[in-house]
Order: structure tokens, then C-alpha cells, then sequence
């Protein structure tokens, strides 16, 4: 059983105990964040679209750090222009704790739905 997620602008595929690095959350060390589900494949199905409500991907946050440091060169030749920064971006070290999926009454009602429709069919086919 494995979800994917979204957060931080990017998707990841997760499974239950994963670790992984995303971009910082705003959550304290040791607090438990719900990540963003788009799709759960379960042993013997696949959830997506507007039945996502159902199922619920939560996280432990383990700490925060630092990416490593990238380097960016400006040079403009025949200029004497060389300029030369660095960015390192701040994320969240995350485990994955539970993948929950809420099986609800709505497919014991699909065929209720279908019997009332029958009948109005018949009803109908007799006038």
C-alpha cells in the first residue's frame, strides 16, 4: 500500500515508516502533520479524484536542516564582471506514520439508489 503526496510544490510516492526530506513545513520537531493526498493505491484498489477525501496521510516530524549549499556564477566576458553566490534551502526531515483509508456506507447505499430507479422505470413503463 503506497500513496503520492504533494507539499511544498512537489509529489512524492510514500510508503508507511518512509523517511524523507521536503521543503519546510511550519510544524515543530515532533509534532504530526497530514500531507496533501492525489492518489492511494491499496492491496486491491486505487483511490483518486473526489473519493481522496477518505484517505488520510500523516507524518512525525523528526527535525529541520539545511540542503547543501548551491553555487550560482554571474560572469559577462571582456567585462571584468564575475559575481558568485549561494543558496541552501531549508527543509523538513519527515517520517511517514500512517496511510488511512475510511472505507464509508456510500457503496451500501449505491444500491438502494439503483432498486428506487428501477422501480420509477417500472412505474413508468405501466402508464
Amino acid at each position: 500500500m503506497y500513496a503520492i503526496v504533494k507539499t511544498g510544490g512537489k509529489q512524492y510516492r510514500v510508503e508507511t515508516g518512509q523517511r524523507l526530506l521536503v521543503e519546510l513545513l511550519s510544524a515543530e520537531e515532533g509534532e504530526t502533520v497530514t500531507l496533501e493526498p492525489l492518489l492511494y493505491r491499496g492491496d486491491d484498489e486505487i483511490i483518486d479524484g473526489k473519493d481522496l477525501a477518505k484517505v488520510k496521510v500523516e507524518a512525525k516530524v523528526l527535525g529541520h536542516q539545511r540542503g547543501p549549499k548551491l553555487i550560482i556564477l554571474k560572469f559577462k566576458p571582456k567585462r571584468g564582471y564575475k559575481r558568485r553566490t549561494g543558496h541552501r534551502q531549508d527543509l523538513t526531515r519527515i517520517e511517514i506514520t500512517n496511510i488511512k483509508f475510511s472505507a464509508s456506507k456510500a457503496s451500501a447505499k449505491e444500491p438502494v439508489a439503483a432498486a428506487a430507479t428501477t422501480t420509477e422505470q417500472g412505474a413508468s413503463d405501466g402508464a
